[in-house]
């Protein structure tokens, strides 16, 4: 794939789309962008992009991925009430890193819920993938729940949904939406270094 071959995709993608699909890329990369500096904000900008695309993804298919942002609407009220409630003696909810117990929730979270997903969409929808559109969903489950914990791992999570849709989304014809996937690894990336910095912060505390 060459760098021509991307231009021109872009350009593409930017010629077929929707007003619709061009407000949820720009609250999501909101989103993104107050999720890397800890603000509240990345909740309520979050959730007006996740609303649209449960109605995009259900237009194109993407049946897990629809699903995926229903559940992101759910955690996004959860994050913000745990964001906004921290503990007695706490000003702040601290970010800090998983513990043993936390690493095992997440993995059992993805274990059990990838296979779930690939078998309903084999058997119940018309997804054409069901194996990359069950990972995208498997891993963005946890990488959520991780963000409204405020764990420093949700982003690692974050960074293998994003790879993984890129070209997900660039297939099902939503150039736009896969580059604003390939923006978000890049943001991913960024906001694990600067969680990582976080978290030293609050145990030096």
């Amino acid at each position: 794939m060459d760098f021509q071959f991307l231009l021109d995709g872009f350009a593409q993608g930017l010629q077929n789309m929707t007003w619709l699909e061009g407000v949820a890329v720009c609250f999501g990369i909101a989103s993104v962008f107050y999720s890397m500096r800890e603000h509240i904000w990345v909740y309520p900008t979050g959730i007006v992009s996740t609303l649209i695309y449960v109605w995009i993804c259900f237009q194109y298919k993407l049946y897990a991925d629809m699903g995926i942002n229903a559940y992101y609407f759910i955690m996004s009220i959860y994050g913000w009430y745990v964001w906004t409630h921290p503990k007695e003696n706490q000003d702040i909810l601290p970010t800090t890193w998983m513990n043993g117990k936390e690493w095992g929730y997440s993995i059992l979270l993805f274990g059990i819920s990838y296979p779930v997903l690939v078998y309903l969409l084999i058997y119940f929808t018309d997804s054409d993938v069901p194996y990359w559109d069950s990972f995208t969903t498997a891993s963005a489950f946890v990488g959520m729940w991780l963000m409204a914990k405020k764990k420093v791992e949700n982003w690692i999570f974050w960074i293998l949904t994003d790879l993984v849709s890129v070209p997900l989304y660039f297939y099902k014809g939503l150039v736009l939406t896969s580059f604003q996937f390939l923006f978000f690894t890049v943001l991913a990336t960024i906001g694990l270094f600067a969680w990582i910095k976080s978290s030293k912060a609050y145990a030096d505390a």
